[in-house]
């Protein structure tokens, strides 16, 4: 009864309610960067994008094999330009909710978590139904303790944003236009989080953390990647994201106009050196009780990160896609 009494009340949220919401997420468990992020993202982004490019990834869309959830999830009587967005900012959720689909198996090494071989990067279309895992971070090792690095592991977000753009601006089928879009649409936002773009290599962990991962912390969540991707938000429905997109404040213009992937990269990676791993992350692995200071930080990075993805994508878009 009561699941039923949120689902009504789903798409009738006041922006009060939604920010009551937002004030106790922190004391929740944390589901990642995740739907409520990545949806905050494309909704930020759809409101930045032109007319004829709203046209034209509405299309591109629709060739999608999640479309008709994704519509199923419109309520009725939704003005043409609301489904439209709506639709977008659930298709940022793509790359993840394929995870749970038994028609999608993993690839690659260590249960599919590190590519091994060229035909990782491989750019097939709807007809791939590897989960391509490994596409999701960029993790750049760094030791604090000058532990021997590993190898930067290659494809990853980069090598595949900066495909998936090409792709967009190029002649390329239609088909294979959507499932780079959905793609692009995930990874914009994906090393936009700090803890997509690194890992600490110590003496006791030398293949690294895998991104905060392995850095534990004493109850739930229970390690720091999952609290910088929950620390925007972790709703399930989707009303609460498109209210949080709107709550943010404009990202500056002149880091909204930086249109190169390895520099959204670097700043991530800066980031997390500076902003992740610190007091009370120790030079372990753990585990750690994490400060409210601590827990505001990464919240205050988190909406910025947030708000420059959805712009940063939006450029992108307007700029290059045919």
């Amino acid at each position: 009864m009561k699941n039923q009494m949120v689902i009504k009340m789903r798409w009738h949220l006041t922006t009060a309610m939604v920010l009551a919401a937002l004030a106790g997420l922190q004391a929740m468990p944390a589901f990642a960067w995740y739907d409520f992020g990545h949806e905050a993202v494309a909704a930020i982004a759809w409101n930045k994008l032109t007319p004829k490019t709203k046209e034209r990834v509405t299309a591109l869309l629709s060739k999608n094999p999640y479309y008709s959830k994704w519509l199923a999830q419109v309520p009725p009587r939704t003005s043409e330009e609301d489904k439209n967005m709506l639709v977008f900012s659930q298709s940022a959720t793509w790359a993840d909710a394929i995870k749970k689909d038994p028609n999608y198996h993993a690839d690659g090494a260590e249960k599919g978590n590190k590519p091994d071989g060229p035909a990782c990067a491989e750019n097939l279309g709807y007809s791939d139904t590897r989960l391509h895992k490994y596409w999701h971070y960029d993790d750049t090792p760094f030791s604090p303790d000058h532990t021997t690095l590993p190898p930067h592991a290659t494809p990853n977000a980069q090598t595949q944003i900066e495909t998936f753009r090409k792709t967009l601006a190029s002649d390329s089928p239609d088909d294979l236009k959507s499932y780079d879009l959905v793609w692009l649409i995930h990874l914009v936002g994906d090393v936009h989080q700090p803890l997509h773009c690194v890992t600490r290599v110590i003496h006791d962990d030398p293949t690294g953390d895998k991104g905060g991962n392995d850095c534990k912390l004493n109850g739930k969540p229970d390690n720091i990647h999952s609290i910088w991707d929950g620390i925007v938000g972790d709703a399930k429905e989707l009303q609460p994201a498109i209210e949080f997109a709107k709550s943010l404040p404009e990202a500056p213009k002149s880091q909204a106009k930086k249109s190169d992937e390895k520099i959204w990269i670097a700043e991530s990676y800066k980031l997390a050196r500076k902003n992740v791993y610190t007091k009370p992350i120790g030079k372990t692995n753990g585990p750690f009780d994490l400060t409210d200071k601590y827990k505001q930080q990464a919240r205050k990075i988190g909406e910025q990160r947030i708000e420059l993805a959805g712009a940063r994508l939006a450029n992108l878009l307007n700029e290059e896609l045919k």
